[in-house]
C-alpha cells in the first residue's frame, strides 16, 4: 500500500496524478489539516510533523511513502527512512523528480513555493546539481488561502504581491512548487498569461509508477485520514475521487 501525506488538500493533486498513472495501487492519504499550512513552519516543527505523518501511514499498512509536501525537505524525508524502518527505495519526495525533468533543458525557470521551501533551498540546490540557475519566489499565506477557500481576488493579490519586482518573460517556466498551487492554476494563468506553468505532480506520479510498480499493485482501494474535519477537503475529494467520497475519516 502507498501512503501519501501533506498538510491538507494540496497533496490531492499528486494523488490524482498517481491514480491516473497507477490505478491499481492501494493508497492511504494523510492530510494534517490541524497543523496546516506546513509552509510557515520551522525545520524543527516540520521534522516532528513528518515523523508523525510517516509513522501514522506505516501503522495503517503503508509500505511505501510519497511525501506530497514540498516544504518537507528531501534530505529530511530521506533521513527518516532508517528511523521508521522504511526499506531503501520505498520513499519518494517532490524535489528529485521535478528537478530531473529539467535536466538538459534551456528553459528559464522560476520557482513559486512556500517560505519554508524557499528558505530550505532544496530546489535551488537540486538545480545547481544539474548546472541550472533558477529564481525562487516565496509566496507567504497562499497555501493557507487555498486550503481554507479564500476568494480568488485575495489569492491573486497574494501572488501579485509576492512577484512584485520579479521579471518574468514570455516563455519562462513557472514551477508550482507547492502542491496546493495547482488547485488554483487558473489564477496563476490569469496573473502570468504568457508563462508556462509546470505541475510537479506529473513528474512525481511517473517516478511512483517506475519505482513502485509492480511491487505496489493492489486492488485500487483509496482511503483518507485527516486530523481536522474540513468541508473544503471533503468537497475536493468528492470532486477528484467521487467513488471514494465516503472514505474520509477524522483521526486524533
Amino acid at each position: 500500500m502507498i501512503g501519501i501525506f501533506d498538510s491538507g488538500s494540496g497533496g490531492l493533486t499528486v494523488l490524482r496524478a498517481i491514480r491516473e498513472d497507477f490505478p491499481s495501487a492501494d493508497i492511504i492519504y494523510f492530510g494534517d489539516i490541524k497543523n496546516a499550512p506546513y509552509g510557515s513552519k520551522s525545520n524543527a516543527e516540520l521534522s516532528t510533523l513528518t515523523v508523525d505523518a510517516i509513522d501514522r501511514l506505516t501503522k495503517h499498512g503503508a509500505t511505501s511513502i510519497v511525501s506530497a509536501c514540498n516544504s518537507v525537505s528531501a534530505s529530511l524525508a530521506v533521513s527518516l527512512v532508517d528511523m521508521l524502518d522504511l526499506p531503501p527505495g520505498h520513499l519518494i519526495e517532490m524535489v528529485g523528480p521535478t528537478v530531473g525533468t529539467f535536466r538538459g533543458s534551456a528553459a528559464r525557470v522560476v520557482l513559486a513555493a512556500t517560505p519554508a521551501t524557499v528558505r530550505a533551498e532544496i530546489y535551488q540546490n537540486g538545480f545547481r546539481m544539474i548546472r541550472k540557475d533558477i529564481t525562487a519566489v516565496a509566496i507567504p499565506d497562499l497555501a493557507s488561502a487555498i486550503e481554507f477557500r479564500a476568494s480568488e481576488d485575495e489569492m491573486e493579490r497574494i501572488i501579485r504581491q509576492a512577484f512584485a519586482g520579479v521579471p518574468l518573460r514570455p516563455g519562462d517556466t513557472l514551477i508550482l512548487a507547492c502542491t496546493h498551487y495547482p488547485l488554483v492554476a487558473h489564477v496563476f494563468a490569469r496573473v502570468f498569461p504568457e508563462v508556462m506553468l509546470f505541475d510537479p505532480a506529473h513528474a512525481v506520479a511517473a517516478r511512483v509508477k517506475r519505482e513502485l510498480w509492480p511491487r505496489e499493485v493492489g486492488e485500487g482501494t483509496l482511503r483518507f485520514m485527516i486530523t481536522k474535519d474540513s468541508e473544503p477537503f471533503r468537497e475536493r475529494v468528492k470532486t477528484f475521487f467521487p467513488e471514494s467520497a465516503d472514505a474520509v475519516v477524522v483521526v486524533e
